[in-house]
């Protein structure tokens, strides 16, 4: 990661060295293998996708900050509030969210301050995780910060960042565009009008592609509070009526449309599981007049929702949105968090999930037509060589998406690198997906993958499995190629 140089010989509260004057600088051979020889190789691999633009096909990103293209408000709403990463390590270290500004829009300077100073003087408990790799960089290569973060020299670094926030080098449009992103998914409500989208596609001072992510996971789950209102909206804005089963999915193909009209190129489905299972007709309309009336059991909830996969798989081998499942997912595991701060505030776990029997039914239908892409993402490290290469090495329509959410971090992209890699190809892998609300951390996100995919491949050329300018196409490919190909931009 960085070389850091310690001044003096105090102790922190986690027991290592003082961090109060402790100069950093970012390491060119940070990631890449210790080994001289592969290094090397490594080191050349790296150079040649370096500064390859950015393609991100999923992510989190508000676009209405691109639109309003406003300063940032503080150090503290830019880089702790929406990243659930940081957030969440610092919870588990002691550190109160609500201290943290989560859940609440940008915070008061005082507060802002506050939280920043938590923030340093834990940075200890960021040792060891990508989260430090990503925020290191950040510091580093956006704010020009030399100087690890300590409760000492707090107040400092956020009039530093705070004073860089203000200039027009560091509003959310420059930003964009030193970061080098050529493509950037947003994540969006079927029920949105997509306005934001519009204004920037219209706008020539944005060059970045910035594309809607279909994202109907609500739509799906009748046995939710709230359900009947929602598809209730959803049918108002795209003008159908939703008193019947057929009216709600011409609601949802309507919204596909309109998405696909302001440039998305895929639809997102984050569940339990990855079941997709059959209703007869009737049975579904019978389960969907129960739920519109607030009638309907769980089981019967989750039946209807593993039969809707089944629909959304047939709307996208129709309409050609790319389909993406991010199943296994325990959501807010802890209530009296969620009653008090919201959704996606750190305490999603995950849990096993499995992919082979659950979605035979789907591709038994379409898993050889030309038109689907399924992309399989995990949270369950045992699934990526016994069910997701597999998967991805037989059926036509399935690539392995990149490691994800707890999973993306080296040891585990080391090993999906070789689980799947041997299994399915390189041609069968989504490429890197950095799935972040984090706006800062997305180059370092693609920064980390690029080195580790380097590495890899650096490893196969000294193996002897690999020649040399095999491995460079196939890192380039992964960098660029790839996530085109898959999510057909």
């Amino acid at each position: 990661m960085w070389q850091a140089i310690a001044a003096g010989d105090g102790r922190d509260d986690a027991g290592g060295m003082a961090t109060e004057t402790a100069p950093l600088s970012p390491h060119p051979d940070r990631l890449l293998p210790a080994d001289p020889g592969v290094r090397d190789i490594a080191r050349r691999l790296y150079a040649g996708v370096r500064d390859l633009p950015i393609v991100s096909p999923h992510g989190h990103v508000d676009p209405r900050i691109l639109v309003r293209d406003e300063p940032f408000a503080d150090p503290a709403s830019l880089l702790i509030q929406p990243d659930h990463y940081v957030t969440r390590l610092l919870h588990a270290g002691g550190v109160s969210l609500g201290d943290l500004g989560v859940g609440e829009g940008p915070l008061p300077e005082h507060r802002a301050r506050a939280a920043w100073r938590l923030l340093c003087a834990n940075w200890h408990l960021l040792r060891g995780t990508p989260v430090r790799y990503w925020f290191d960089s950040e510091l580093a290569d956006i704010f020009g910060v030399t100087e690890r973060p300590a409760a000492a020299n707090a107040d400092a670094l956020y009039d530093r960042i705070a004073a860089a926030l203000r200039e027009p080098t560091h509003r959310p449009r420059a930003l964009l565009r030193r970061f080098g992103i050529d493509f950037l998914a947003t994540t969006d409500d079927p029920a949105d009008d997509l306005a934001a989208h519009a204004a920037l596609a219209a706008d020539p001072d944005v060059t970045t592609r910035v594309a809607p992510t279909f994202r109907p996971d609500r739509y799906l789950e009748p046995a939710t509070p709230g359900w009947a209102d929602a598809v209730k909206r959803l049918g108002a804005v795209a003008d159908t009526d939703v008193g019947h089963y057929s009216g709600y999915v011409t609601a949802l193909e309507l919204r596909r449309r309109h998405f696909i009209a302001h440039g998305a190129v895929s639809a997102d489905h984050g569940h339990a599981d990855a079941v997709a299972e059959p209703l007869e007709p009737g049975e579904a309309a019978r389960i969907y007049s129960a739920a519109m009336a607030g009638q309907v059991t769980a089981a019967e909830g989750t039946a209807f929702r593993r039969h809707m996969m089944l629909e959304m798989a047939r709307m996208s081998c129709e309409d050609g949105l790319v389909m993406t499942l991010h199943p296994g997912v325990h959501r807010n595991h802890h209530p009296p968090t969620l009653a008090r701060y919201g959704p996606d505030t750190g305490h999603d776990i995950p849990v096993a999930v499995e992919y082979t029997r659950a979605l035979r039914p789907l591709l038994e239908r379409y898993g050889t037509h030309p038109d689907l892409h399924l992309v399989l993402f995990t949270v369950d490290a045992d699934v990526f060589g016994r069910e997701i290469a597999p998967l991805a090495g037989f059926y036509p329509s399935v690539y392995a998406g990149a490691p994800w959410w707890f999973l993306d971090n080296p040891a585990a992209i080391r090993g999906f690198q070789g689980a799947v890699t041997e299994i399915a190809g390189l041609s069968r892998l989504s490429g890197f997906i950095d799935d972040t609300r984090a706006f800062c951390s997305i180059p370092a996100r693609h920064d980390m993958s690029r080195r580790l995919d380097a590495g890899f491949l650096a490893r196969l050329v000294a193996e002897h499995r690999l020649d040399e300018d095999e491995a460079a196409d196939s890192l380039a490919g992964l960098v660029a190629a790839q996530p085109r190909k898959v999510f057909k931009l």
